[in-house]
């Protein structure tokens, strides 16, 4: 695979989400099971947001009561915290044109829409994954 090929061939497809009204509860224990740093917020299959690992540490660090407990985390919500400006990119954009969307921002997701449905998502690690792996070339 080359820079000119389909963001598809890169991509994340199996995602883990969150809906909007979701507790920080249930996006603490996804972020907690699993190895990856962004979930993205939908609804049904409409993207909304994402949240980032990041996002939910700077929220817990930033709360007046230190030790976070069950009960605050089960009464806010996804929605919340989630940025909603995103940048995104189409499956059969090529890998060159997402490159230059990380490069110009300062972000390392990126989800992957079609027809306004969440597909997959594109990260930092998935690029550098498939440079260091020798998958990737110009």
């Amino acid at each position: 695979m080359n820079l000119l090929s389909p963001v598809s061939e890169l991509m994340t497809k199996n995602l883990i989400t969150v809906n909007s009204n979701d507790s920080l509860f249930t996006v603490k224990e996804k972020f907690d099971a699993g190895q990856f740093h962004h979930l993205p917020v939908v609804n049904g299959k409409l993207l909304l947001g994402i949240i980032s690992k990041s996002d939910l540490l700077y929220f817990l660090e930033g709360m007046k009561e230190k030790d976070a407990n069950d009960a605050i985390l089960n009464d806010l919500v996804a929605e919340k915290i989630m940025t909603k400006g995103l940048a995104k990119v189409e499956s059969t954009d090529r890998i060159n044109v997402a490159l230059e969307v990380f490069k110009v921002n300062l972000f390392h997701a990126i989800p992957v829409v079609d027809n306004n449905e969440l597909v997959g998502i594109l990260t930092t690690y998935d690029i550098i994954k498939a440079l260091a792996d020798g998958n990737l070339t110009q």
